[in-house]
């Protein structure tokens, strides 16, 4: 059996299992493929996870792992390597662990639907972990220039105390990398002001569950164009499989 699965801290909001449970079973690979969700309380459970696991191919990372994980790697894709985060990890016949990032997969084809033929002159990326550095990467592919939020103000270049409505209104794409809103806090919502959002914002959630989260409605009833981060899940899902199966 080729096993698979998703290494984090705490797991009970993630789909990757049932997602890739319910590929196997449409694509007749049930009997042959298996994908769990593995927690661990830390990184360096990931060892033991490596080499006792019978016939694992590959796995994903999330948080808090994904920039963690890579000093137990043996080496990474150039693009996860300058990104500085990684979330899919296969392995090698000949003992190597290599890391990949197919979370930028996953956000380019978001920012496509949310933004279509749209341009914005700025972002504001909300939280600095490893997915935050991959938004960072294809916002600085786009040539869209952006400032990061932190409640820390040594990580980012604003904290939330910092965002006025008139900081809003010079930004008119807003990106939640963080966890804020996630299952089971979805009464949770990032603290910026929301009524200085306006029908000329977009709003990306990368938080997928639930679907709809406090920020993306909050943004909508605004007027503001959101996305969740269904799409992205799916399309960094699909990548980490032909990797995998390359």
């Amino acid at each position: 059996m080729r096993r698979f699965g998703l290494i984090g801290r705490v797991l009970g909001h993630s789909f990757s299992a049932k997602y890739f449970t319910d590929k196997f079973e449409r694509e007749g690979l049930s009997q042959e493929c298996r994908y769990d969700l593995f927690e661990m309380p830390e990184i360096s459970c990931v060892e033991e996870f490596i080499t006792t696991t019978e016939g694992l191919v590959g796995f994903n990372v999330t948080i808090p792992y994904k920039q963690q994980i890579i000093p137990y790697l043996t080496s990474m894709s150039d693009e996860a390597r300058n990104i500085g985060a990684v979330n899919c990890v296969k392995l090698y016949v000949d003992g190597r662990c290599v890391g990949y990032n197919t979370d930028v997969d996953g956000i380019r084809i978001s920012l496509d639907k949310l933004l279509g033929c749209a341009e914005v002159g700025s972002a504001l990326v909300l939280g600095t972990g490893g997915a935050s550095q991959a938004v960072q990467y294809v916002l600085a592919e786009r040539g869209i220039p952006f400032s990061i939020v932190s409640r820390d103000s040594a990580k980012g270049n604003l904290t939330y105390a910092d965002l006025s409505a008139e900081v809003i209104g010079d930004n008119h794409l807003i990106i939640n990398t963080s966890p804020v809103g996630m299952y089971p806090h979805h009464d949770q919502a990032p603290d910026i002001p929301y009524e200085a959002l306006g029908a000329n914002h977009y709003l990306f959630d990368l938080v997928y569950n639930p679907e709809r989260t406090l920020f993306v409605e909050k943004g909508a009833a605004r007027g503001a164009h959101t996305l969740s981060g269904l799409d992205m899940l799916y399309a960094q899902a699909e990548a980490a499989w032909k990797i995998w199966n390359e």
